[in-house]
Order: C-alpha cells, then sequence, then structure tokens
C-alpha cells in the first residue's frame, strides 16, 4: 500500500498539469486579445476622427436680420450659401462650381484677419450680409421658401456639394478670392478695374453664355434731382451733363464726367444703385435714363456663364478654371489645424 502512493501523487500531478495549468494561459491569453481589441478599436476611432476632421469644422454666422449667431457644419454652410447664391434650375455642373466657391469664399475668410463687414460687438466666422459675404439659408428657411419643391431642390444642391466636399480652389498654394456675379456685360471684368488690387487669376474673360441671362439688358430711370443729391453735383436741367466717357478692357465704364465732375463708373454704379457699371446714360424729360448690361461687379466666375458653359457639356472643373487664371483644386486638409487653432 505504501508502494502505491507515490504511484498517486504522480498521476495527481499530470492531471494537474494537463487540466489546470492550460486553464490559466487560456485566461492569460482571453485577456490579452481583450487588451489589444480594445486598443486596435481606440486607434480607429482616432483615425476617424482625424480622417473626418475636415467635414466636422464648425462655422459661426451672424444672421443680420434677427442679430443672431448661427453655428454650423462647414458642408452644411455650403449647401445654405449654395441655395441661396445660385439659382437651382440651373445645370448640375454650375452647382458644383458654385460649391467650390462657396467653400472657398469662406476658408478664406475664416484664415484672414480682416474685420471688414464685421460685426463690431459679436466674434463670428461670417456675416449672411451679401455686400461682404456670402447670402445664407438654413434649411428650414429654404423648406418655407420652396415649398413642395424642397425635396428635389435641396436633394440637387446636396448632390453638388457632396461632388466637390472638402476642396477648394487655390492659387500658389493658398486658397483664393473666389469673386462671383450674376451676369456679365459679355466679359468679364481685371480685378483692378473694379477694385484696387491686381489679382493673377482674376483677369478678363469672353463670356458670351451671359447673353441668356434674364437681367443681361437692364433699365434705370432716376430724377435729376435724385442723381444731383446721390452725387453731390448740381446739374443744369435743360442741358447735356454727360461728357467724356472712358471704358475699361471689358467695355464698362472706366471714368465718367457727369456735370463737369469726374467719376469712376464703380462709384456711379455704388452710388446709384445700378446693376452693372457697363450704363449709358441719356438725359430726358427731366430724368436720368441709365441703360446697363449685365448684373454685378463682374470680377470673377459669372454664374450664368457658368451655367452656360454646363450646358454644352463642360465640367465644374472647366468652368471654374476658365473663370479664375490658373488655379488648382485643393483639399482643404492643409489648412484645417490653422482654422482650428485661430478659432
Amino acid at each position: 500500500m505504501n508502494n502505491f502512493r507515490p504511484f498517486i501523487w504522480a498521476v495527481l500531478i499530470i492531471i494537474a498539469v494537463v487540466l489546470i495549468i492550460p486553464s490559466i494561459l487560456v485566461g492569460l491569453s482571453s485577456d490579452n486579445i481583450k487588451q489589444v481589441s480594445q486598443e486596435s478599436t481606440e486607434k480607429k476611432v482616432v483615425v476617424t476622427s482625424n480622417d473626418s476632421n475636415e467635414s466636422t469644422i464648425e462655422v459661426s454666422v451672424y444672421r443680420t436680420s434677427t442679430k443672431e449667431i448661427e453655428k454650423v457644419q462647414l458642408e452644411e454652410y455650403v449647401v445654405g450659401v449654395v441655395a441661396s447664391e445660385m439659382p437651382v434650375s440651373f445645370e448640375l455642373e454650375a452647382l458644383k462650381a458654385q460649391s467650390l466657391a462657396a467653400r472657398t469664399f469662406i476658408f478664406n475668410r475664416m484664415l484672414s484677419d480682416s474685420k471688414v463687414g464685421m460685426p463690431s460687438n459679436v466674434d463670428v466666422d461670417i456675416t449672411d450680409n451679401p455686400e461682404f459675404h456670402q447670402v445664407y439659408k438654413n434649411r428650414e428657411e429654404l423648406a418655407k421658401l420652396w415649398g413642395e419643391n424642397y425635396i428635389s431642390y435641396i436633394s440637387k444642391v446636396q448632390k453638388a456639394v457632396n461632388a466637390t466636399k472638402d476642396q477648394i480652389l487655390t492659387y500658389d498654394g493658398n486658397p483664393i478670392d473666389p469673386s462671383f456675379f450674376s451676369t456679365s456685360n459679355g466679359y468679364t471684368e481685371n480685378s483692378e478695374d473694379y477694385w484696387s488690387d491686381s489679382i493673377p487669376y482674376l483677369r478678363s474673360v469672353e463670356s458670351p453664355w451671359d447673353k441668356e441671362s434674364p437681367v443681361y439688358n437692364g433699365q434705370k430711370v432716376m430724377k435729376i434731382e435724385d442723381v444731383e443729391k446721390a452725387l453731390e453735383i448740381n446739374l443744369e436741367p435743360n442741358e447735356d451733363n454727360i461728357g467724356e466717357i472712358k471704358l475699361t478692357d471689358s467695355k464698362r465704364v472706366d471714368i465718367i464726367n457727369i456735370g463737369n465732375k469726374e467719376f469712376s463708373g464703380v462709384f456711379i454704379r455704388e452710388e446709384l444703385d445700378l446693376p452693372s457699371n457697363d450704363f449709358e446714360i441719356q438725359q430726358k424729360d427731366g430724368n436720368f435714363i441709365f441703360t446697363t448690361k449685365g448684373n454685378g461687379h463682374g470680377v470673377g466666375m459669372s454664374q450664368y456663364g457658368a451655367n452656360g458653359m454646363a450646358k454644352e457639356g463642360k465640367t465644374f472643373n472647366d468652368i471654374v478654371n476658365y473663370y479664375y487664371q490658373d488655379v488648382s483644386i485643393s483639399s482643404v486638409g492643409p489648412f484645417v489645424n490653422t482654422i482650428v487653432v485661430k478659432k
């Protein structure tokens, strides 16, 4: 009996080795697998966050009508601008070109320290005042505006915005000033002929498609006394008060003499609220009759021109490279950190 005990102990030890130790090892392995799995999940979350960083930029918009600040995601802001700035009936490629311009505009604005057009008492990225910035309407406002057409219209705009997601226009590695306007007089304007700076990508180009625009031709009648008041001059009611006129390369009024005083065509357009600075003046029966061609400042991309190009089969890439000289379509990625730090 005593000689059998060593044999029993040997069997028990073998059983322990075979059954208990592997269980411990399996438990340890399970813990390790769980830990690795958690680390992998965390890494995936981080990567996803970084990859979508461009699209999670928040834009603060000062609503001029309500004097409230509306905060919205970047791509949602672009949807609101495109829907407000360009007729939704336009070709999809034209809407895509407008999407690029709208997104570039807000990026340019957020990278700038300029306070022009910004309210003095609040800290925001941009306003919805078209005199300085871009028109913006949110989805609730668009639903009221479009009524039963809302679903089809917003889907079309969303499709255009999605096609250019996280892309902007750059020149020499920097976001451009993507000026745009409704309708040209047949030519776009050199930047220095409307503003003071000569910008290399804002050059005058022919834009024949604009003749199809409903606002290509215009007319405005003003009483002589109203013109006198606006321009702070004295005019003769029974004499021709219009003197020499000098035109820009795009056939808009550069300099004009009215009542023996010299004015720029831009000044006349803005002070008298004319559609364009391509105008002719006729004096008749105590009135000034202004006959205009085009609608807007004329610098950059013509919206009706963009639509005309799209109807001819041109892509949004063709359109932006025609109206903005030597630009590139670039990712917003390199500029995101600058904006995040600034904000």
